[in-house]
């Protein structure tokens, strides 16, 4: 927000300098002197209003926009939760066989390894 504020600032101050500029340097007499300055701050009046209206805008829709990506991350995270318990379940049966597998294959080495041995001692 403070960069909203110094940007609103900078109106105001560019504002007051540009008025005292037209007042230091038009020739012009002080009534249109004067309708001047009221038209230049009307005018300021306005864009600080427009900006005062757009803030306000640009406020609702972060507050908006975050609280929609906080409830997407939220949904997203169960849905993840739900396919990793998925993925679990179907792979559960599947390690079992291959610790089986795992098993007998390291049994049969060690029964080649034996009889291997035995044949060299022979």
């Amino acid at each position: 927000m403070t960069n909203g504020k110094s940007l609103l600032l900078g109106f105001l101050v560019g504002g007051v300098i540009s008025s005292a500029a037209t007042l230091l340097s038009t020739p012009k007499s002080g009534k249109e002197l004067r309708n001047q300055a009221k038209l230049r701050g009307e005018d300021v009046i306005q864009t600080f209003d427009k900006l005062k209206e757009e803030g306000s805008q640009l406020t609702t829709q972060i507050a908006q926009t975050s609280k929609e990506g906080a409830s997407l991350i939220k949904d997203l995270s169960f849905e993840m939760k739900d396919s990793i318990e998925s993925w679990k379940k179907t792979i559960e049966p599947h390690q079992k066989n291959i610790q089986k597998y795992l098993t007998q294959i390291e049994e049969s080495l060690k029964e080649l390894e034996e009889k291997t041995q035995n044949k060299d001692i022979s």
